[in-house]
């Protein structure tokens, strides 16, 4: 299998043959590339939001910071493997440790709509406190607006983090070099087809549960045993092909998989046929590609299998 720019047709913004948002701008593929780069990158000028990473890199006063932010909009708001509070935790979490950091604060936007259950918004609340947790990260701010009932979908969030740099060489695509390895951190497709199979009400023999988990712990076990990590990305929108797109694309190399090395669930190929989809663009919230050079490819896989990420 072999990822191609190939992924859809470009929409130019501006000059867009659309004249309003369409779903797919948000979809991580080809069309959100293009209103990345076509308006908002021209708009405000920044140099790191051009590199389209995962999150920018800062210098202050010479502490080197990473900075992201993430908005969450996933219905049902709870799903086999977690809710949006996970999600929004863990996503702001792993996106910090793609750019080689490690997580420190995060802050939480609360989006409520009148109407939306007191209990639920407490269960919300809890899981996203925990997946804070687990990786060793404080909620240090935040903020809540209700709209009309009506007016949106119960509750969404946005969340903001910051973290330390682990590395004064962080992972990049411009670091990536022919002959590098690519490491995929576990079975791919689990999160999305989770939320699919629970809003069409599919069942399946065995449980089908979202990967949803912070790759925090991995991710700095790789800088402490000194590994040359050239590139990281985790898996979320558009999935393992759209992610190697888009670094393949920064990089300007071509990356090659071999199908049957890319591990799937049997209920996840299942979803997928049902559904016409392509398992290696359905969206994960707990995998990662790690690019290496050949040399350091056993030592990351060696690290990677002992902090396992199910």
């Amino acid at each position: 299998m072999s990822p191609s720019l190939a992924d859809g047709p470009a929409c130019p913004v501006p000059g867009s043959s659309h004249r309003t948002v369409q779903m797919a701008h948000g979809g991580g593929g080809r069309m959100t590339l293009d209103l990345i780069e076509r308006l908002f990158v021209p708009a405000f000028g920044d140099s790191a939001l051009a590199e389209l990473g995962d999150g920018a890199v800062l210098d202050l006063d010479g502490t080197r910071l990473a900075f992201t932010t993430d908005s969450y909009v996933v219905k049902p708001v709870f799903f086999p493997g977690g809710s949006i509070g996970t999600l929004a935790a863990h996503g702001t979490v792993n996106d910090l440790s793609m750019c080689g950091a490690r997580p420190v604060a995060l802050s939480v936007g609360m989006i409520l709509e009148e109407g939306f259950p007191l209990a639920d918004l407490e269960r919300v609340v809890d899981d996203l406190r925990a997946a804070a947790a687990q990786s060793g990260v404080r909620v240090v701010t935040g903020d809540t607006k209700v709209v009309d009932r009506g007016r949106g979908d119960g509750i969404y969030l946005n969340t903001a983090g910051i973290g330390v740099l682990l590395t004064d060489d962080p992972p990049r695509p411009a670091r990536m070099r022919p002959g590098d390895a690519v490491i995929l951190s576990g079975d791919i497709g689990r999160h999305g087809t989770a939320i699919m199979a629970a809003r069409e009400g599919l069942e399946f023999e065995s449980d089908l549960v979202s990967d949803c988990a912070s790759l925090a712990a991995p991710v700095q076990a790789l800088f402490a045993a000194g590994v040359e990590v050239h590139s990281l990305r985790d898996l979320t929108r558009g999935g393992l092909a759209t992610a190697l797109i888009e670094m393949a694309r920064q990089a300007g190399v071509g990356i090659r998989l071999r199908q049957r090395d890319i591990p799937l669930d049997d209920a996840v190929r299942g979803v997928c046929e049902i559904l016409g989809l392509d398992p290696a663009y359905v969206a994960n919230e707990g995998r990662m590609v790690v690019i290496v050079p050949e040399a350091a490819c056993e030592q990351a896989l060696d690290i990677l299998r002992a902090h396992e990420v199910t």
